[in-house]
C-alpha cells in the first residue's frame, strides 16, 4: 500500500523564486536561508519519494474572489504555471498523477470533505517556489529541451498532487478543520493499493502581514511556539481561531493552516529531522521543517535539534 514517509513545511515567498532565478543562493542576504534546505535535499535524495502532495494556498492565479473554494484538489495529468506579475520566470509543467488524485478525491469526499475537483489547474508561486527549493536545479528556467537540467538530474523527479486551501476570502477554514483535512488525506493515502512513497508538503508563512497598519509584522515568539507544537502537540494549534492567528501572526500568517494540514496527514509520532528559522526574507518570517513519520518509514534513533 501507499505510505507517507514524511512531511515538509516551507515558506513560499515570491522573492525566493526570483533569488533562485538570479542565482543568488550564496549572496550574503540569502545564503543562510538557502543553506537551511541542504539537509532536506539530502533526505529527499536518500528517501526518493514517488509523489508529493502539495498543500498550498492559491493567490488568485487559479481562483479569484468570485469563485473561491474552501478546499480544491487537482486531478490533472500536469499542472501549469503562468506569469503572476512578480517577475518570476514561468515554470515548466509539473507532472500529475491522475489515478492517485482520483483515489484521494473519492476517499476525501467519502470522508465528508467537499473538495472542488480540478481537471485543469494552474499552480502559482505557493506551489512552484517550494518545488524549486526542495528539488533545486529542476525548475523550468534551468531545464534543457531534452528534459534534463544542467546538473543532469532527472527533470521533475516526482509526481505531484496539488491541494489548495482558501486563505484569501473570509470565512476561512479553521485550524481544526485543516488539521482534520490532513488526517483525512493520511487515511486516503494509506488506502491506496499501489506501492508508493508519499511526502506531504505544506507551504506558506510563518508570521507576516503585507498591508495595513501592521505591514511588516513578525512575531518570532509565536513562530517558535508553532515550530515546537507542530512537532510535539499539533492539536494545541487547532484551538486557535482564524482571528487568533491573524492577531498573533499577521493577516497572511494564516498560512499556518497548510502546515497543520501537512502535520495532520502524517499523524502519530514523528521525528524532527531538520528545522531552520530565518528572519526576515522580504518581510516574512521564513522556515523549513522536515518531519519523518515513525509509522510510515524507519524510526530515527537520533533526531536533530528542532532549531538550527
Amino acid at each position: 500500500m501507499a505510505r507517507i514517509i514524511g512531511g515538509i513545511a516551507t515558506s513560499h515567498i515570491p522573492s525566493i523564486g526570483k533569488a533562485i532565478a538570479r542565482g543568488l543562493q550564496n549572496d550574503p542576504y540569502w545564503k543562510d536561508f538557502f543553506d537551511g534546505f541542504k539537509p532536506v535535499h539530502r533526505w529527499l535524495d536518500e528517501m526518493r519519494p514517488d509523489v508529493a502532495v502539495v498543500i498550498y494556498n492559491d493567490h488568485g492565479l487559479n481562483f479569484f474572489l468570485d469563485k473561491m473554494p474552501t478546499f480544491a484538489i487537482g486531478a490533472a495529468a500536469e499542472y501549469r504555471n503562468t506569469d503572476e506579475g512578480w517577475g518570476l520566470p514561468v515554470s515548466a509543467p509539473f507532472p500529475g498523477y491522475p489515478e492517485f488524485s482520483w483515489h484521494l478525491i473519492e476517499s476525501l469526499i467519502a470522508d465528508e470533505f467537499d473538495m472542488t475537483t480540478c481537471q485543469e489547474m494552474l499552480v502559482d508561486h505557493a506551489f512552484t517556489v517550494p518545488m524549486a527549493l526542495l528539488w533545486p536545479g529542476m525548475s523550468g528556467a534551468n531545464a534543457s529541451p531534452t528534459g534534463r537540467s544542467h546538473q543532469e538530474k532527472p527533470y521533475r523527479p516526482i509526481k505531484t498532487v496539488p491541494i489548495s486551501v482558501n486563505t484569501v476570502q473570509l470565512p476561512l477554514p479553521t485550524p481544526a478543520r485543516c488539521f482534520k483535512l490532513g488526517q483525512a488525506i493520511g487515511r486516503a493515502v494509506a488506502s491506496f493499493e499501489g506501492d508508493l512513497r508519499v511526502v506531504i508538503v505544506g507551504t506558506g508563512g510563518l508570521s507576516h502581514q503585507l498591508d495595513g497598519t501592521r505591514a511588516g509584522f513578525i512575531n518570532k515568539k509565536f513562530d517558535q511556539l508553532c515550530l515546537d507544537k507542530i512537532l510535539h502537540d499539533p492539536e494545541f494549534l487547532t484551538r486557535y481561531s482564524i482571528a487568533d492567528l491573524i492577531r498573533e501572526s499577521g493577516a497572511q500568517g494564516v498560512e499556518l493552516l497548510m502546515w497543520l494540514a501537512m502535520r495532520g496527514a502524517i499523524g502519530g509520532e514523528v521525528s524532527a529531522i531538520h528545522s531552520s528559522y530565518h528572519i526576515p526574507i522580504s518581510n516574512t518570517a521564513s522556515a523549513v521543517v522536515l518531519l519523518e513519520s515513525k509509522t510510515g518509514q524507519r524510526v530515527v534513533e537520533k533526531s536533530l535539534p528542532l532549531f538550527v
